[in-house]
């Protein structure tokens, strides 16, 4: 994301504030819009009730700050953002905002509400000292479709507001199994987040996948089908960007593990193979009475509670294994719960392209205001959302994106999949985006590049292309120009036409359209677009 984008956006902001210099409301909202910018990107953890979205949150801050049982705090938007000191504010729906008592009670935060009611809370803002805070805003929401269509009701209106764009840059939607419900909420999240810019940006989470497999030690694999299976599904496909298992009770629990529970695996990992397989052979059985261990029953239904029953096979299992200490299964445990893969997915999707998701938000909700409070001078202001929608290259990707997943691309199959993949459709490193492993050489990056960037000048310059796929093509050379860029690459073919990062729109994609037919290689048929457009999946990507 160009920091002059950003920069625009905060220009525009600064106009409307001279405008409605006089309208308190507006000032409100813009002073919001201000801090939006300037601050880490929000990502919003919802689903239905009991998906684990609490539970989550925790394994990926480390820590248990997000109340998980049944209490009045989680019926309650939650932010968690960083401070250098902790601070819990409740803010009411009426009245200033108030001061919360800091208090842990074995570990977990405790959020009391005291004698305020849930519903008279518009939501809670955590400041926390938290490195996993610094780059991003948590936000935790009530379950949807809750037994209480109050409760239910503050996830929708935060998420999916009728009259204004979603206060969330991003969305991570925890499911046990896809359910119209599920594909319901996306697309109403796409289409109020989104606004102009059609982008997708959630990611699914196939949440307490270790019950899929009945807490079998393969239940991940089990999973990973599944994940696989959905993220196929056309449907899901254009409102999520991937589907990802995470055992969300076991990546919790292993990045707090505890010397005590690693001596109470250590005791079960030693037991005989065939005490061990009676021991867990169910839940119910493990905690039982039993002349097999000398472990309290407290301790088993401590570590089950803590781990699930997954979670006590695959810990036991690992010790056999080779893990030595706390912190190598620690390690290990988080590594098999899935919980590495989503953390990666948000930084390669998400948190890459942090400036754009804020600045599309921004905006988005800059034009609610302007259409809702016209004043004189507002059309210059509109202008200007205008030209930042047409002149910001990753907001044009996040589109075309968007497009890709939805609707499909007016190309032919190959160079659909292609093109979702350049524009950062498994990633934005360049060598994701050049379908290349991440250990290839600068050499080995040029020669594809030089590549793609020949066939891609070609495919925008046919005469027999429709306009809808020479924009396409147009975006897709963009993004080859600024990958060219990053390298640093003087040797490529054609290099004079490559447009630096950061560099005015019109450059190498535009200008191919003023270059003669006869320097370029005739279009193949291959080139050519199927008779409608192609979805391309993440699968085809590789």
């Amino acid at each position: 994301m160009r920091l002059s984008t950003q920069d625009d956006a905060s220009a525009l902001i600064r106009s409307a504030s001279e405008l409605y210099v006089d309208d308190p409301h507006a000032m409100d909202v813009l002073s919001d819009l201000d801090r939006r910018l300037r601050e880490p990107l929000r990502l919003a953890l919802a689903g239905m009730v009991k998906a684990g979205k609490s539970t989550l949150l925790n394994a990926m801050l480390g820590e248990q700050l997000a109340p998980t049982d049944a209490g009045e705090c989680t019926r309650v938007v939650t932010w968690y953002r960083y401070s250098a000191t902790p601070m819990v504010t409740m803010h009411p729906h009426d009245g200033p905002p108030r001061r919360m008592p800091i208090r842990r009670d074995d570990g977990h935060l405790v959020l009391d509400l005291g004698e305020v009611a849930a519903e008279d809370v518009a939501w809670i803002d955590v400041g926390w000292p938290s490195t996993g805070l610094r780059s991003l805003i948590l936000i935790d929401t009530p379950g949807i479709a809750s037994l209480s269509r109050d409760v239910s009701a503050r996830s929708t209106d935060f998420l999916t507001p009728d009259t204004e764009p979603s206060s969330a840059d991003a969305i991570v939607y925890l499911m046990r199994h896809m359910h119209a419900s599920d594909l319901k909420f996306l697309e109403s999240f796409r289409d109020t987040a989104a606004g102009a810019s059609q982008t997708v940006n959630a990611v699914a989470v196939l949440s307490r996948a270790d019950e899929i497999g009945s807490g079998r030690i393969d239940s991940m694999l089990s999973a990973g089908k599944v994940a696989r299976r959905y993220e196929k599904d056309g449907d899901l496909s254009s409102l999520s960007l991937g589907v990802v298992p995470v055992a969300g009770l076991l990546a919790e629990s292993a990045r707090t593990l505890r010397e005590d529970e690693f001596a109470a695996f250590c005791e079960l990992a030693d037991l005989d193979r065939a005490s061990r397989e009676k021991l867990m052979v169910s839940a119910d059985r493990f905690t039982r009475p039993s002349d097999l261990t000398t472990l309290p029953v407290d301790v088993r239904r401590a570590l089950l509670g803590r781990f699930g029953i997954f979670g006590v096979r695959l810990a036991s299992a690992l010790i056999r294994g080779g893990a030595r200490d706390s912190t190598q299964l620690s390690e290990q445990l988080v590594q098999q719960s899935g919980l590495n893969e989503l953390q990666q997915f948000i930084r390669e999707q998400f948190r890459t392209r942090a400036g754009a998701l804020k600045v599309r938000g921004v905006l988005d909700a800059l034009e609610v205001l302007l259409r809702e409070r016209p004043l004189p001078g507002t059309d210059d202001i509109r202008g200007g959302i205008e030209r930042i929608y047409a002149t910001a290259h990753t907001l044009r990707e996040l589109s075309l994106l968007s497009r890709a997943r939805a609707a499909g691309l007016p190309l032919g199959s190959s160079d659909a999949r292609t093109a979702e993949r350049i524009i950062g459709g498994d990633g934005t490193s360049a060598t994701a985006r050049l379908g290349l492993d991440e250990m290839s050489s600068p050499t080995q990056q040029r020669e594809r590049l030089d590549e793609l960037l020949v066939h891609w000048r070609t495919l925008s310059q046919s005469p027999l292309a429709e306009r809808a796929t020479v924009e396409a093509a147009r975006v897709v050379i963009r993004s080859l120009d600024e990958i060219a860029s990053e390298l640093g690459s003087a040797v490529l073919t054609g290099a004079a036409d490559v447009v630096p990062a950061g560099g005015p729109l019109q450059g190498a994609a535009e200008g191919a359209e003023e270059q003669g037919d006869e320097s370029e290689s005739p279009l193949s048929e291959e080139h050519l677009p199927d008779q409608r457009p192609v979805v391309a999946h993440r699968d085809d990507l590789q």
